[in-house]
Parts: structure tokens; C-alpha cells; sequence
């Protein structure tokens, strides 16, 4: 049997313990609504908003793309890579750029020695010389066939060899272009000292970066079984980014589709374009390569890098959208933080499609409404701490 004092203490325990059960029940059925029927409101001032760094966005119509999402991989523009050979034979005898190094188009990289450009500028020199002293004997000729002095088998003479000495200097000239020299550097050969005739330069024929370099200084290079490839340049301002599709959703992607594309631990994403569809399928993969062009002014994208791309293949207007980062759940329901004359409201919003950074609000916001888009969460704690009722 129990005594009067055990049986006054088990009776006030099942009465605190039911006070403990009531209490939580009304916690939890806590109406999200005032007493008087307004939604909560977040008091908030425009000083105390720009110290929590709460950004605002206005709700409105957006585009919103259903997107096909490929692997894909970062490689080299194939219109941007240059390979930089020599087109006679010699030595190396000065490198100025190395790997890594950032080049302009016609920049110079290397100086070459080689008897063939000294031969090939030798003989331009000399045909010059003998076309100019040709046409000035052909200039006298003629006066002096139009003044009756000379026959005008003479004069007739005279112009042949005019003409051969011309198509030899241009001839000369031709080859001279054929090694790789300029027209600048043709032109200054006359004036040009004659140490630097068994000198070429070899330039830049794109602006990018020296990506490799195959030879050292004094290297010999040209024919023979020699090398031939001096450098490669590569310009990263644009890059490639190689998908492969699927040969069922092929028929959904057509070059001049936008496409996004993410690079895994990168908050930012890139905004591309499809270049190209290949015709053929890969036979062991059955997908097809798929190519998007993509800006790179910055060179964060490197080639090699895996990314993930989203190719749009629907796109439909809404009315009402928002960014996705000013979405919050709150007690199980999406809701976002209209601004107020008082602060913040608190909404329950219905979402619709998503695309990326932007979502779809099918109902609970209008167009115009502005709605807290960064750093949300702390009005979802503001809203969850005790007010003066409870």
C-alpha cells in the first residue's frame, strides 16, 4: 500500500506531466497568423536591411527553360589554335618567347640563321638592282626611238628585256614570301645591314599564349627528317565545350540553343551557344558530339575541366518569377519575405518550373511585389524567435 505522501507526489506528476503535453499541443498548433488575422511582419528599417547585406529583387515575367542536362568538357576553340612551323631550313639561333608567355599577332618569337633565306634575299636584291637599270634603259629607248634617234627594233629590244627583269624581281619576291618574310621586311632589305640577310623572323600568327615550345636555342630545324614545329599558340578568350547527346534526345537540340554550363565548385555558371551537331553517332556510345562556344575573357574556363551543360529546349514566359535563393520553407511550406512599409512579410507562395537561378511563382506573389533575394535565412530566425504573446 502507499502512503498519503507517495500518493500525493504520483498524482501531481501525471498532472504536470498532462500541463507538459497540453502545452507542446498549443505550441505546435500555433497559428501562423496574428490574433488579428494579419501575416507576420518582420519590423526592418532600410539601415538594419543594408547591414544584414539583404538584397531585393522585384517579382516579374521571366523566360523559364526546360533544360537538357549533358556532361561535357572544356577544350581549345580549333579556330584559335596555331602551329607555328618553319618553312626553310636552319638553326635557332634566338628565342624570345617561352612557355606560358602571352604573344600578339605578328609579335616576334624566334630568329632562325639559314643560308637558304640569305640566298633567297641575295637574289630578290639582285633582280631588283638589274629591273630598276632595265626600265630606266627602256624609259631612254623610248624617247629616243619616239625623237627618231634609235631604230625601233632597238626600242622593241629594250622592252623585252624590261619585261623579263621585271617578272624575275617578282618572281624573287614571291619566293622570298613563300620563307615567311613580310612585305615590311622585304621593303627595308635594301637599307637592311649585311649581317642580318641570313636572318628570318618567325611570328605570331594569332594573339594568345605560347602553349608549347619544341626547340631549344641552336637547334637545327626544317627539312631532312627535322623538325618542322617551332611553337603552338593558342588563344583561351574563347573556349569549346564537346557534349555528347544521346541519341534520343538528339531531335531536341538544334545548333543556336543557349546552353549553361557549370563547372563543379564554381557558384557561377557560363552562358554558351551550340555551334555544331554532328550528323554521325559514336558506335559505341550511340551519342552524338555536340559542340557550344563559349567566352573566356577571364580564363577561368580551362580546357581539360569537366562541366555539367544545360541545354535549353523549351522556353516559355511566366508572369511571376523570383530568384530561387529568395525561397525559404517555413513551417513545411515554400514562402518568401515581401518588403514593407514595416519591413518583411512573410508569404506561402506556390512554386512552378525552375530554370537555374530563377523559379516560377504560380501563386501567392504578384508582379511588382519586392521580395528579400540574399541572405534569407536570417529573416526565417528573425520570424522563429518568441514575440511579446507567447
Amino acid at each position: 500500500m502507499f502512503s498519503a505522501s507517495q500518493t500525493a507526489a504520483a498524482i501531481l506528476s501525471v498532472l504536470f506531466a498532462v500541463t507538459d503535453v497540453m502545452q507542446a499541443s498549443a505550441q505546435s498548433a500555433k497559428p501562423d497568423r496574428k490574433p488579428d488575422g494579419k501575416p507576420p511582419v518582420i519590423v526592418m528599417d532600410d539601415a538594419r536591411i543594408k547591414l544584414a547585406e539583404i538584397e531585393l529583387r522585384e517579382a516579374g515575367p521571366a523566360a523559364i527553360a526546360r533544360r537538357l542536362m549533358v556532361p561535357g568538357t572544356i577544350v581549345p576553340d580549333a579556330g584559335r589554335v596555331a602551329h607555328v612551323s618553319v618553312k626553310l631550313s636552319g638553326t635557332v639561333a634566338e628565342l624570345r618567347k617561352n612557355i606560358g608567355d602571352d604573344v600578339v599577332k605578328d609579335e616576334v618569337l624566334a630568329v632562325l640563321e639559314s643560308r637558304e633565306v640569305a640566298d633567297a634575299k641575295s637574289e630578290y636584291l639582285s633582280a631588283k638592282l638589274s629591273n630598276e637599270l632595265q626600265q630606266e634603259l627602256t624609259t631612254r629607248d623610248k624617247s629616243l626611238w619616239e625623237g627618231r634617234a634609235v631604230p625601233e627594233q632597238q626600242y622593241i629590244k629594250s622592252r623585252n628585256a624590261a619585261a623579263q627583269t621585271e617578272m624575275r624581281f617578282g618572281i624573287a619576291r614571291q619566293k622570298l614570301m613563300a620563307l615567311g618574310v613580310t612585305d615590311a621586311e622585304i621593303a627595308a632589305l635594301p637599307q637592311a645591314p649585311d649581317g642580318t640577310l641570313r636572318s628570318q623572323n618567325i611570328r605570331a600568327p594569332i594573339s594568345g599564349r605560347v602553349a608549347e615550345r619544341k626547340v631549344e636555342s641552336g637547334t637545327a630545324v626544317g627539312r631532312d627528317s627535322l623538325e618542322t614545329e617551332l611553337f603552338v599558340l593558342v588563344d583561351l578568350s574563347r573556349v569549346w565545350v564537346e557534349l555528347a547527346v544521346s541519341s534520343g534526345d538528339l531531335p531536341l537540340v538544334k545548333e543556336g540553343q543557349p546552353v549553361d554550363i557549370a563547372l563543379r565548385g564554381m557558384t557561377e555558371t557560363g552562358s554558351g551557344t551550340i555551334v555544331f551537331v554532328s550528323p554521325l553517332l559514336d558506335k559505341e556510345t550511340r551519342a552524338a558530339r555536340v559542340v557550344a562556344s563559349l567566352g573566356n575573357a577571364d580564363g577561368r574556363w580551362r580546357p581539360g575541366s569537366f562541366v555539367t551543360a544545360g541545354i535549353a529546349v523549351e522556353r516559355r514566359d511566366v508572369t511571376v518569377a523570383v530568384p530561387f535563393s529568395a525561397i525559404q520553407t517555413v513551417d513545411g511550406r515554400k514562402a518568401v519575405f515581401v518588403r514593407t512599409k514595416e519591413g518583411f512579410e512573410k508569404r506561402d507562395v506556390v512554386l512552378g518550373r525552375r530554370d537555374g537561378a530563377v523559379v516560377e511563382i504560380v501563386s501567392g506573389l504578384s508582379a511588382g511585389e519586392t521580395v528579400a533575394s540574399s541572405n534569407t535565412f536570417s529573416l526565417k530566425a528573425e520570424l522563429s524567435k518568441p514575440g511579446d504573446e507567447d
